[in-house]
């Protein structure tokens, strides 16, 4: 008699984000997309054409603008969400190198060293808050017209115009980035990720 054939071992699952970290990270990723698309709308006359109703179009851009922070705010409840807050904002030797291997494009394991959040990540993060803090300002200083002087709102518009665009790029950059890691996306959407991934792209990380 034959012994029993093994059963394949399992791939060993770890856990990444908590549920309130996804419902911040996709509750930010729709309004950021809402205002990308009615500025879209706004901008380029093709999809202006399209779409008309120009004052409505407006509207949603502002309030989805407003909307932006909100997440993020009520995520600081999370004790979970507050840590990783603290991770990305604590930069280490290991970052430099990272960036210093992203550069030469280095590949092997082990020649980019990253805790839970690469520098990428981190330089990301960094940049998109502080971008977004921006056009929320230049956005209210363009909304309330009757509040601020003439060279105010202009500077404002020049300003909130080419931050979008610039953050068009960017989240294009993002979303790319995303779609060439289809393991870093499941643990967005999941929660958990294999270990092995883990030990892989972020191998200074403890779980």
């Amino acid at each position: 008699m034959n012994p029993p054939a093994e059963a394949p071992a399992r791939t060993t699952r770890v856990r990444r984000f908590t549920p309130a970290e996804r419902w911040i990270h996709r509750t930010t990723a729709a309004l950021m997309g809402v205002c990308v698309a009615t500025a879209a709308c706004l901008y380029l006359p093709t999809f202006a054409e399209l779409v008309g109703r120009r004052e409505l179009v407006v509207r949603v851009h502002e309030w989805a603008g407003l909307a932006l922070p909100v997440p993020v705010l009520a995520g600081l409840a999370s004790r979970a969400f507050r840590a990783d807050l603290g991770r990305l904002n604590r930069w280490g030797p290991h970052d430099r190198e990272w960036l210093r291997s992203a550069l030469r494009r280095a590949t092997r394991h082990g020649e980019r060293p990253a805790g839970k959040f690469n520098a990428g990540q981190k330089t990301y993060a960094a940049w998109i808050a502080g971008a977004s803090l921006v056009m929320l300002g230049t956005g209210l200083l363009m909304w309330f017209t009757h509040l601020t002087p003439l060279m105010w709102r202009t500077s404002a518009t020049f300003v909130h115009d080419w931050l979008a665009l610039t953050i068009g790029v960017v989240l294009a950059g993002h979303i790319g980035m995303a779609i060439a890691d289809p393991e870093a996306r499941r643990g967005l959407r999941t929660g958990s990720v294999s270990r092995e991934w883990a030990e892989r792209e972020h191998s200074l990380w403890r779980p």
